[in-house]
């Protein structure tokens, strides 16, 4: 399969790493040129490229940036991409931290839904709440005893299925954690976010989840 991936931040390396291991195509772009990223295409077998170019012929485009840095990403970079392709949103909203503050966001609107509206195009929302260095130790064959489970959300049953057999490939079981505007559940501050825990527990902390966000979480 050919994957852009945007950003090669902690998750987006990883990715990088476990799916060139795993066979997949992979592009990579990060906000500096893909002359920084020669170190990373030496250790994997990616192919560094600029932003623009990531998702040419991609079946599955992951945009894996700061949420400040979404509206920057260039316009048309998804124009290349394969038929039917998914878009993995991996980001989470960090006023306080990083990102200042959004007011839509602030207001009540789903991260992944501002981020899908700025980039033009549905996403699936996906390992925002994973820990980077679990992509590289985790993952487990399917059916072993309490394999570490993560929730997906997002509108498109097709593109979702396919972010779901990719994760699977990847050594998680999913949860389908609705529609993307019910993705308010996996974001930070939630009961999911960052849990580790198998299909059970993720679905135990979805059904806990509450839309108020958290203090730490709000500008």
């Amino acid at each position: 399969m050919k994957i852009g991936i945007i950003g090669a931040g902690n998750i987006g390396g990883n990715l990088t790493r476990r799916l060139t291991a795993l066979g997949h195509e992979v592009s990579v772009a990060n906000s500096r040129g893909p002359q920084t990223l020669t170190a990373l295409a030496e250790e994997t077998g990616a192919k560094p490229v600029t932003a623009s170019e990531a998702a040419k012929d991609a079946q599955v485009v992951v945009v894996t940036v700061p949420l400040k840095a979404v509206p920057d990403v260039p316009a048309g970079f998804l124009d290349g991409a394969a038929d039917g392709f998914a878009v993995i949103d991996t980001g989470n909203y960090y006023p306080q931290q990083r990102d200042g503050r959004i007011d839509a966001i602030e207001d009540g609107l789903p991260e992944s839904r501002w981020t899908e509206q700025q980039i033009g195009h549905p996403v699936i929302k996906a390992f925002n709440g994973t820990y980077a260095q679990d992509i590289l130790d985790r993952g487990r064959p399917q059916g072993t005893p309490d394999r570490q489970a993560l929730p997906v959300a997002g509108d498109d049953p097709a593109a979702k299925q396919a972010v779901r057999d990719l994760i699977d490939e990847l050594g998680f079981d999913t949860v389908d954690s609705g529609g993307l505007d019910e993705s308010w559940r996996q974001q930070p501050g939630t009961p999911v976010y960052g849990n580790r825990g198998d299909v059970d527990a993720i679905v135990k902390a979805l059904s806990e989840a509450s839309p108020e966000r958290t203090a730490e979480f709000r500008a």
